[in-house]
C-alpha cells in the first residue's frame, strides 16, 4: 500500500525537475557549445597557445570553476537563502529593503542598492545571452559546410525575431516540450564527451584540481586574461538561485547534480581530447566533437537549446522588470499573463520590443559568439560577485554558524569572483563596456524613479489633505452635497489622505455616493501575500454617512486584481452594504510636468518625467472595469 501511495508523489516530484530542466539550465546547459573556442580562439586579444600543458590546465580550470560557483556557491550555499520561498538577487534585495525599514544601517541601504545594480546587469545578460546562444547554435552549419558561413547572420536574425515575436502567445504550449528537449540536449552532449574521453583518456586528468592550480600558478599570466572566457562556463547560474521560487531548491540541485554537472563535465572533457588529438579542431570544438552523421541533428538540436535558454532568460527578464515596477523602481508597465494555471508566465509588451532591438543591434555589431564573448562575461562575473556578497551579509546576520568558517569561506569565493572580474575588465576595450553602460543606464532609471516618486508622493499628500479630516466634514450630511444612490470606490496610494479623485468630486461636483469606500492599494516586499491578511476594513465615520476604507495587499510578484480580492474578502468583512458588482471605480490621474524641484538635477527631473510615459493605463493594471472606471486628474511639478 505504502509503494501506491508514494507513486504519485514520486512522478510529481519527478515532473518537477524535468521541468526545472527545461526552464532553469537552458542558460547554463549550452554554454560547452562556446567556452573554449572562446579560450583557445585566435582572434582573442590574449590567446592561449594550445599546448597539451595549456589544455589540461584549461579544462581544470574550467571545472573547478564551476564546481566552486555554481555547485558550491549557488546550489550549496545561495539556495538555502530565500525570501518567502523566492530565490535570486531580487529576493536579496527585498530581505535588506526589509531590515533597512527597521532602521538598519547604512551599509544595509548601500548593498540594497548594490544589488539593485546586480539586478541591472542582469537585464544586460538578458540581452547578450540570446545573442550568442543563437549566433553560436547557427554557427554550425559552418561545420557542416563553410560555404554556410554567410547564412549564419540572416539566419540568426530570423530566429531572434521569430523568437520575440512568439512571447505574444507565452510559454505555456510550447513549455511541455522544453524539459525533454534539454533532457535530449544534455544526454547528447554527453554521449559525444564519452566518446571524445574514450579516444583521448588522458584528458581525465584535468579533473584534478591541481592542474587548475598549476596552470594558475605556473601561467598566472596567460591564466588570468583566461579567466575573461573560461567564465563563459558558469553563465546561467543565476538561473538556478532565480527560478528557485517555481521549482524549489530540491529539484533544481537534483537535476543539476545527476543530469546537468556531469553532462557539461563530459562535454569539456570531451572537447579538451579533441583539442589534444588534433589542434585544428579549435575552431569549433563542440560541433567537431559529433560524429559525420549526426553533425546536421546536433546543430538542429543546438539551436532548439540555445532558443530555450534565451526564452528563459528573457522570460527572466519580464519577471525582474515587472519586480522592480511593483517595488517602485520602475513605473506601472503594461503586463500580459500568458497562462491561467501558472502566474510566473507574463509578458511585458515594452520590455519585449525593447530587449529584440538590442539583441538584434549585438547580434548585426559583433556578428560572432567568440567577439560576443567579452562583452557576456563582465555581465555574468558583476552578477555573481554582487550576489555572493549579498548572500554572505544575510548569512552572516541570519545563520547560526562560527563566524570564522563564514568568512573564510567568503573569502575563498570573493576572491574567485573578483579574479573573475579583474580578468573581465580587460577586456573592457573589446566589448565589456556594453553590459556596463547598460547597467547604469537601467541603475540611473530605477534610483531616478524612486527618488522622483518619493518628490511626487509628498507634494500629492500636501494636495490631499487628512482622509479623517475629510470623512468628518461629510458627516452629518451637508445639505449642500447631494447623495447619489449606488456606491463608489475610490483608489489611492496610502491609507491617511484623501484620494485626490475624491476630493474633487466633492468639491467641485458637490455630490458624493451613497455607498462609499476609499481602497488603498499595498505592494509588499514579500513576493506572495496569503488571504488571511490580504484585506483588512475600517470604518470612518458613524453610520451610513461614514466612509468604508479598505487595505488590499499583494506581493510585488502577484498581479494586484482588485475588484478579485474585494469581491472575496470585503464582504465578510464589513456590515455596510457595497454593490461590488455594480459600483463604480475612481482614479486620480496625476500629470507630472518638468518644475524646478531643488532636491534633484534637472536632467534627473526630465529622465524622471520621460520616464512617466511608460507607465501602463492603472484600470488595467488593477484590473477594473473599462466601463465603470472614472479618471479625475491633477497636476504636478517636479
Amino acid at each position: 500500500m505504502g509503494n501506491v501511495v508514494s507513486r504519485p508523489a514520486d512522478v510529481l516530484r519527478l515532473a518537477v525537475v524535468v521541468g526545472a530542466l527545461g526552464v532553469v539550465f537552458g542558460d547554463i546547459g549550452t554554454s560547452p557549445i562556446y567556452t573554449l573556442q572562446t579560450v583557445f580562439s585566435p582572434t582573442d586579444p590574449h590567446p592561449v597557445p594550445a599546448t597539451s600543458e595549456n589544455v589540461l590546465g584549461v579544462v581544470s580550470l574550467v571545472f573547478w570553476s564551476v564546481m566552486l560557483i555554481v555547485t558550491v556557491t549557488y546550489v550549496l550555499l545561495a539556495m538555502r537563502v530565500d525570501h518567502d520561498g523566492e530565490g535570486g538577487i531580487m529576493a536579496l534585495i527585498t530581505l535588506l529593503r526589509r531590515w533597512a525599514a527597521r532602521g538598519s544601517t547604512r551599509i544595509t541601504m548601500t548593498l540594497a542598492g548594490l544589488g539593485l545594480f546586480g539586478a541591472a546587469l542582469f537585464l544586460g545578460d538578458s540581452m547578450i545571452t540570446p545573442a550568442i546562444s543563437v549566433l553560436s547554435a547557427v554557427q554550425g552549419i559552418e561545420v557542416v559546410n563553410p560555404s554556410f558561413a554567410e547564412w549564419v547572420v540572416p539566419l540568426t536574425v530570423v530566429i531572434i525575431v521569430g523568437l520575440f515575436a512568439a512571447q505574444r502567445f507565452g510559454t505555456a504550449a510550447v513549455g511541455r516540450l522544453f524539459g525533454p528537449v534539454m533532457i535530449t540536449w544534455f544526454t547528447a552532449i554527453a554521449a559525444c564527451g564519452v566518446w571524445g574521453v574514450a579516444n583521448e583518456p588522458g584528458i581525465l586528468a584535468a579533473l584534478s584540481p591541481t592542474y587548475a592550480i598549476s596552470f594558475l600558478a605556473g601561467r598566472f599570466e596567460l591564466a588570468f586574461f583566461t579567466l575573461g572566457a573560461v567564465v563563459l562556463a558558469v553563465t546561467g547560474a543565476e538561473a538556478l538561485y532565480a527560478d528557485m521560487g517555481h521549482f524549489g531548491r530540491r529539484p533544481i540541485s537534483v537535476g543539476w547534480i545527476f543530469l546537468v554537472l556531469p553532462a557539461c563535465t563530459l562535454s569539456y572533457l570531451g572537447q579538451g581530447a579533441l583539442i589534444l588529438q588534433d589542434r585544428a579542431n579549435l575552431s569549433a570544438p563542440f560541433f567537431l566533437l559529433a560524429p559525420d552523421w549526426a553533425l546536421i541533428p546536433m546543430v538542429v538540436l543546438a539551436t532548439a537549446a540555445t532558443v530555450i535558454a534565451s526564452q528563459a532568460v528573457i522570460t527572466g527578464a519580464f519577471s525582474v522588470t515587472a519586480q522592480a515596477a511593483q517595488l517602485g523602481y520602475l513605473p506601472r508597465l503594461r503586463i500580459v499573463h500568458t497562462s491561467r494555471s501558472t502566474y510566473g508566465q507574463i509578458y511585458v509588451p515594452r520590455i519585449n520590443w525593447l530587449l529584440m532591438v538590442a539583441v538584434l543591434a549585438l547580434v548585426l555589431t559583433f556578428r560572432s559568439p567568440t567577439s560576443l564573448a567579452y562583452a557576456y562575461g563582465m555581465a555574468v562575473t558583476g552578477t555573481i560577485t554582487i550576489t555572493t556578497i549579498l548572500f554572505f551579509y544575510v548569512a552572516w546576520h541570519t545563520w547560526h554558524v562560527p563566524r570564522w568558517a563564514l568568512a573564510a569561506l567568503a573569502a575563498v569565493l570573493l576572491t574567485i569572483d573578483l579574479l573573475f572580474v579583474a580578468a573581465n575588465l580587460t577586456k573592457l576595450a573589446h566589448g565589456a563596456w556594453i553590459p556596463l553602460v547598460i547597467a547604469v543606464v537601467a541603475y540611473t532609471v530605477m534610483t531616478t524613479w524612486q527618488r522622483g516618486l518619493e518628490v511626487v508622493a509628498a507634494r500629492r499628500a500636501a494636495m490631499e489633505g487628512s482622509l479623517r479630516t475629510f470623512v468628518e466634514g461629510l458627516s452629518p450630511p451637508d445639505a449642500a452635497v447631494a447623495v447619489a444612490r449606488g456606491t463608489a470606490i475610490f483608489l489611492n496610494r496610502g491609507r491617511d489622505t484623501a484620494p485626490l479623485a475624491l476630493r474633487t468630486h466633492v468639491e467641485r461636483h458637490h455630490v458624493r455616493h451613497e455607498r462609499l469606500a476609499v481602497v488603498a492599494v499595498e505592494i509588499d516586499v514579500a513576493p506572495w501575500r496569503t488571504d488571511e491578511d490580504r484585506v483588512t476594513v475600517v470604518h470612518l465615520g458613524p453610520g451610513d454617512a461614514g466612509v468604508t476604507h479598505v487595505t488590499v495587499r499583494f506581493g510585488y510578484a502577484e498581479r494586484p486584481d482588485v475588484p478579485t480580492a474585494l469581491a472575496r474578502h470585503v464582504p465578510e468583512q464589513t456590515g455596510r452594504h457595497l454593490d461590488l458588482e455594480q459600483a463604480t471605480y475612481y482614479l486620480s490621474r496625476v500629470e507630472i510636468r518638468l518644475g524646478d524641484e531643488p532636491a534633484m538635477p534637472a536632467w534627473r527631473r526630465r529622465l524622471f518625467v520621460a520616464t512617466s510615459y511608460l507607465a501602463a493605463d492603472a484600470a488595467e493594471h488593477f484590473g477594473l472595469p473599462r466601463d465603470r472606471t472614472v479618471l479625475l486628474g491633477a497636476r504636478i511639478d517636479i
